[in-house]
């Protein structure tokens, strides 16, 4: 379908309840970007200024989106009946915020049955597929919903994010069902191996008929739990995770980030205004660091080629940070660019292991991808740093996986490369830590010592890790020359300490990697004729 059929409403008197929302033009939903809603808006202006107390070493950003349509979201038919702790089921439909269900956790290597509160409950319009089982059960979901299989987590359908495809079901897979655990006979990947059961044999004949599409769009709907599942129709079902963000817009604090990006459709028409008014002084313009410019909708949009020719046209240095491959679409725009300013880009890559990328990362593209994509960068010229964030304590820390890592961005070529241990902000930390619960309880009670006052990590911790990686850098020649940009002007170097972090652990100009950021000369000063005579 037309992109432009696809239009909600017409102007901010047909959103009463996003009154933060100004410049409405329209909000759109297409089969596209199912689930996702765009509010197209015309804004007044995209150069942000950075607060004076940021230790970032830039003063300006550009965000053309709010918002990004990289999540994956997980839902079910309303009519799906999930299994509530005092063994009755409930249309999920009818399931309320602070009901009691049955979800799972791993207590040694079994996977058990755990009571678990609903935090979440939300709603959404999108295609759907229907699953049928030997036993007759039938279940309606979205492709990116997952349940559990004797291989783990798989989606209804391979299609992933930029083509990419992720693990998904198949005809003859066996579904781990309530049963299945009751009989503890699921245990935790990795440890000692149980002969599988025959298709034929699994509790409840729960094994895939068919997978089929169904017409049209359906009303589908979603649970947050404690332990981020649930038991859907006897079967394990995956469950959204809600954050908090989207506040600033009125929006709702869970999952509208991901399901409800705004996007600022004058932006490149905009800042070509503002960088050539003459008050402006050319500082260095950040992108990415907020909301990812080259998420998918980027490739409908394609706002970033006349940002990057507004900046460059203007004489002004920029920088972008990205996870989204998209960027190689614009390499000419950008190279072009560099002929006439400082440009830095930076690219951000946590891990090699494809698995634990699906369960971290699930709508981005792929470490593969995004080495790629560094090795492009450079071929056309351009500088390229990597961010190695966020180093997960206990899963990606080790000298052997860092190690692994930093010769595989040195091998694609990098100016640099920085390792930046994760952060805990509000609203990560409450996803990540349900993740974590559900995947790797083993690691919460250190996590809860590690981020103990907040949400950097421990100074021990922190120290530790830049002693370790800092051998590994200087060995895969990934020093570069970028570290320390002497900072913001009026910056002061007190307070920080030798890994680039100041008192509270938080990254400054030194923690960014060689290319990520514009080699901008230092300003000349120029001396009033009256002081002269006082040199």
């Amino acid at each position: 379908m037309r992109w432009d059929e696809q239009k909600v409403a017409g102007g901010p008197e047909e959103l009463p309840g996003m009154p933060a929302l100004k410049g409405l033009v329209r909000s759109v939903r297409t089969p596209e970007f199912a689930g996702i809603t765009f509010h197209e808006v015309r804004a007044r202006s995209v150069l942000n200024r950075v607060p004076g107390a940021s230790p970032m070493p830039f003063s300006w950003t550009v965000n053309p989106y709010r918002g990004c349509s990289h999540a994956c979201t997980y839902c079910l038919g309303p009519d799906t009946p999930v299994l509530m702790v005092d063994g009755t089921s409930v249309r999920l439909a009818d399931v309320r915020v602070g009901d009691l269900v049955v979800g799972t956790e791993f207590r040694g290597d079994t996977r058990s049955l755990v009571p678990t509160p609903v935090h979440a409950v939300w709603s959404t319009t999108k295609p759907a597929w229907r699953v049928r089982l030997v036993d007759g059960t039938t279940l309606v979901a979205s492709a990116e919903h997952r349940f559990l299989t004797p291989r783990g987590w798989v989606h209804v359908r391979p299609e992933g994010c930029a083509g990419t495809e992720r693990p998904h079901l198949r005809r003859g897979d066996a579904l781990i069902g309530a049963e299945s655990l009751a009989d503890e006979a699921f245990r935790r990947p990795g440890s000692p191996p149980v002969a599988p059961a025959p298709p034929d044999d699994v509790p409840g004949g729960r094994v895939v008929v068919t997978i089929e599409e169904v017409p049209g769009e359906h009303a589908l709907v979603d649970l947050t739990t404690g332990t981020g599942d649930f038991v859907a129709d006897g079967v394990i079902s995956h469950n959204c995770f809600a954050r908090n963000t989207h506040t600033y817009l009125d929006l709702d604090a869970g999952d509208d980030f991901d399901r409800q990006v705004v996007v600022k459709l004058n932006a490149p028409e905009v800042l070509a205004r503002e960088v050539r008014s003459p008050r402006w002084g050319r500082e260095h313009v950040a992108m990415g660091t907020n909301t990812d410019p080259y998420q998918r909708a980027e490739g409908r949009y394609a706002l970033m080629p006349g940002i990057i020719r507004a900046l460059g046209g203007s004489g002004t240095p920029f920088s972008i940070l990205t996870k989204g491959t998209l960027l190689a679409r614009d390499l000419p725009e950008l190279t072009a660019a560099a002929r006439d300013v400082p440009v830095g880009v930076g690219v951000s890559l946590a891990l090699l292991d494809p698995e634990l990328h699906r369960r971290v990362e699930p709508g981005t593209p792929t470490p593969r991808a995004r080495l790629d994509l560094v090795r492009r960068i450079r071929d056309a010229g351009l500088p390229c740093g990597v961010f190695v964030a966020p180093v997960l304590p206990g899963l990606t820390d080790t000298d052997e996986a860092l190690d692994a890592l930093l010769g595989e961005i040195a091998y694609a070529g990098a100016s640099g490369a920085s390792v930046l241990a994760l952060h805990l902000r509000p609203g990560t930390r409450e996803w990540f830590h349900t993740w974590l619960a559900r995947e790797h309880p083993e690691l919460l009670e250190r996590y809860a010592a590690l981020y103990r006052r907040g949400a950097y990590v421990d100074a021990a911790y922190r120290r530790d890790l830049a002693a370790r990686v800092r051998p590994l850098i200087e060995r895969h020649g990934l020093t570069g020359g970028g570290h320390a940009m002497g900072g913001r002007q009026g910056s002061s170097p007190e307070g920080r300490d030798d890994e680039g972090r100041d008192d509270e652990g938080r990254e400054t100009e030194r923690s960014w990697p060689a290319g990520a950021v514009p080699e901008v000369p230092a300003p000349v000063v120029h001396t009033p004729p009256e002081q002269l005579s006082l040199l």
